[in-house]
């Protein structure tokens, strides 16, 4: 790829990234430039000069190195679990935002000498009985016995996946993509209140990078089966049965609320895979929604989170390795986890 197409598309990307029109670009240069120009370095049939090179770093927050890397990858086939009213915009600079941690995360840990050559196990899926063997076997190659998993993202990015966190609307939870056909990528909405929900939309997006499915299964099909598969890997079907039984006519709340606390699984998504196993009758399950629905205390109490705080704190720990050895200063940490230089001083230094 030649300099003015990379320069014209990174600059673009860092444009949507940071969701501005060309307009609003324009508007924070210092000094300015016409939207026209910015169209043209777009089209990458320009190259700005250095002083608005710069300009246009300290617009979008990016060091003048970034505008002039090569683009070594894009996302490819990636899957979105969001819900319908994610504006197009929005979507694109997710996408846009994911490319560029993923690069900077790749980057440090070259620096670092720690890239992951672990290749993930790939299932082939046609039913539910597939998707049950899938996360039972795959448990088993990844040593998680028959406990919950204490931090999925931890034990996720040990096996070489890469987990990045952004801010994202309430209406994304996540999406997945196996970058230049060999880096898993896992990206999920920082939810800090919201770690059981985190937990269950990692593991789903893990079902889009590990099955394979059946040419005969619809999307919605293979969405409901990742579903399935999330459950699973947190909270196999075997051993939820063994704790609290079958065949059951009713629940007891204490019970529930005890295998949410200890696999890290909400009281909602405990009572559907009840449902689910046969373990209650799919009338009681619904009888459990409607009350819900018409008791806020009751659903108050039932969507109390009680999980730990999950989050990846992976690049950070990279970045603090290669400072204290030499590798990158300060600024260029800061440039890597996208954070003012005072910010990483204090979390490195102080």
């Amino acid at each position: 790829m030649s300099t003015l197409t990379d320069f014209a598309t990174r600059l673009k990307n860092a444009r949507l990234t940071k969701g501005w029109s060309m307009d609003k670009l324009c508007e924070n240069m210092d000094p300015p430039v016409s939207k026209m120009t910015i169209s043209r370095y777009e089209k990458g049939e320009i190259l700005p000069s250095s002083i608005h090179l710069i300009a246009l770093a300290n617009a979008l927050g990016k060091s003048c190195d970034y505008f002039v890397r090569p683009i070594t990858f894009q996302l490819e086939t990636v899957h979105f679990r969001k819900k319908s009213c994610v504006t197009v915009k929005e979507t694109r600079r997710i996408e846009q935002e994911t490319a560029d941690r993923l690069e900077n995360y790749i980057e440090l840990e070259e620096i670092c000498g720690e890239s992951s050559s672990e290749k993930l196990p790939i299932y082939e899926v046609s039913s539910i009985n597939d998707i049950i063997a899938a996360a039972e076997d795959l448990r088993k190659k990844w040593g998680i016995g028959k406990n919950g998993i204490t931090n999925v993202i931890d034990l996720f990015e040990s096996h070489g996946i890469k987990v990045i966190e952004i801010d994202a609307p309430d209406s994304f939870d996540g999406l997945s993509s196996m970058v230049c056909g060999e880096i898993p990528t896992i990206v999920l909405a920082y939810q800090k209140k919201f770690s059981e929900r985190k937990r269950l939309t990692a593991s789903h997006e893990l079902g889009h990078l590990v099955l394979k499915f059946d040419n005969k299964i619809t999307e919605k099909e293979q969405e409901s089966l990742c579903n399935r598969f999330a459950t699973e890997m947190l909270l196999p079907e075997k051993e939820l049965k063994e704790i609290l039984g079958e065949n059951l006519s009713n629940y007891v709340f204490s019970e529930v609320r005890s295998v949410q606390k200890r696999y890290g699984i909400s009281f909602d998504a405990v009572m559907y895979k009840m449902k689910e196993c046969g373990i209650i009758p799919e009338k009681r399950y619904i009888g459990y929604r409607i009350y819900k629905s018409k008791n806020p205390e009751y659903k108050a109490n039932v969507e109390v989170n009680y999980w730990h705080e999950e989050c990846s704190d992976k690049l950070l720990r990279l970045a603090g390795k290669a400072y204290s050895k030499g590798l990158i200063t300060l600024s260029k940490a800061a440039c890597l986890l996208n954070k003012d230089v005072a910010e990483i001083h204090r979390e490195l230094v102080l």
